[in-house]
């Protein structure tokens, strides 16, 4: 009889892994056959995922508009370079966005804020990345202030050109002198 009762946790166990291996095989049918129908898509950037908002994949379709859309933008290691913050958005066509109130922050490799340029009437080119505005342009960093009347900012390269009617401001000229500012 002693036997008999050892023996009783034995089948219950026995009995319990085996109902749970077997509703474990049934709920995973279902999601078995979903992964098996989802198609495999590639991310715009390596570091973000294809449902993931970024200056290649704009979820935007072409005549329509949005309002307070804000971008992150990485590079090929999945670091981010900068964060657009538009006013409005609006898709132009498939290669072209044009952005009202945009303000840009760039980022050091340190992952610290490095620029903030605002413009009041943009469009980025998609192919290129290059953001163009005719509209009076200002960009600022701890140590400067620049504006100008035009500016191509090609996003890739973090780098720009103003043009017509620049004005520069130097705040801190120890980064020129070599001495520590007073």
């Amino acid at each position: 009889m002693l036997l008999f009762r050892s023996d009783r946790p034995h089948r219950w166990r026995t009995l319990a892994s085996t109902l749970l291996i077997f509703l474990l095989a049934i709920l995973s049918v279902p999601v078995l056959a979903k992964e098996k129908g989802r198609k495999k898509s590639s991310s715009p950037l390596p570091g973000t995922s294809p449902g993931e908002q970024s200056l290649t994949n704009i979820p935007l379709p072409v005549g329509h508009e949005a309002k307070g859309l804000v971008l992150p933008d990485f590079d090929a290691d999945g670091h981010l370079r900068a964060k657009f913050e538009a006013g409005t958005a609006r898709r132009i066509d498939d290669e072209h966005v044009g952005f009202q109130s945009l303000k840009i922050t760039t980022y050091t490799l340190e992952n610290t804020p490095d620029l903030m340029i605002e413009m009041t009437d943009s469009v980025l080119d998609l192919k290129t990345r290059v953001l163009a505005s005719k509209e009076r342009t200002t960009i600022k960093r701890a140590d400067f202030n620049i504006a100008g009347d035009s500016v191509e900012f090609d996003t890739n390269t973090s780098t720009g050109r103003l043009i017509g009617n620049v004005k520069m401001v130097i705040t801190d000229q120890s980064h020129f002198t070599g001495k520590p500012s007073e």
